[in-house]
């Protein structure tokens, strides 16, 4: 099983405006529906979704002037490698519209390999396929990544170092915004 984590950006046209984060109006996508299917994302891609998180809508971190973001974690089960599954995952987002740039920048579509059967790799990108880190390096950071992993691998620790989840979220740095908004 691996967790993905994808994240799309709460700024793009034809949007619904109705939603509140933190007291302050914020822009849902329309393709919130859509990616509330994750099941489509893997038909056809040696992959099925077992379980995914409530989605969380969270300020981006490191802080930057951008919009808020909804970030979710799916567990899949797939036949593919991990760099297999994350050119899977980089193409999906091409297909939403992602360009590459500068990192942290703000992107319509972010689909992240958080953990791969507790795999620990640094793959350096090349002619089979793309760079991979599993763990993710920065997910022990981030609220919008730890809090939806705790809620559907309330287990899971840390490949690298034993932590458990509960640990990881309590050790997080101060200052995420960050909400739950449901299923």
């Amino acid at each position: 099983r691996i967790a993905l984590r994808p994240r799309v950006l709460t700024d793009v046209a034809d949007i619904d405006t109705s939603a509140t984060f933190l007291g302050k109006p914020v822009r849902l996508p329309v393709m919130f529906a859509p990616v509330g299917g994750l099941q489509s994302f893997s038909d056809g891609a040696g992959m099925t979704v077992t379980r995914r998180s409530n989605w969380y809508l969270s300020a981006p971190y490191p802080a930057a002037d951008q919009p808020r973001y909804v970030n979710g974690v799916a567990a899949v089960e797939t036949t593919l490698s991990p760099a297999a599954l994350m050119a899977r995952l980089l193409g999906i987002e091409a297909a939403f519209g992602r360009r590459r740039g500068e990192r942290n920048s703000a992107r319509e579509l972010d689909l992240d390999l958080i953990d791969f059967g507790g795999q620990i790799l640094d793959r350096a990108a090349d002619e089979d396929g793309p760079a991979v880190q599993l763990p993710h390096p920065r997910m022990s950071q981030r609220a919008f990544v730890l809090l939806p992993l705790g809620e559907i691998a309330p287990h899971w620790r840390h490949p690298e170092d034993g932590r458990h989840i509960d640990d990881l979220v309590a050790a997080l740095p101060a200052g995420q915004e960050i909400e739950r908004l449901g299923a």
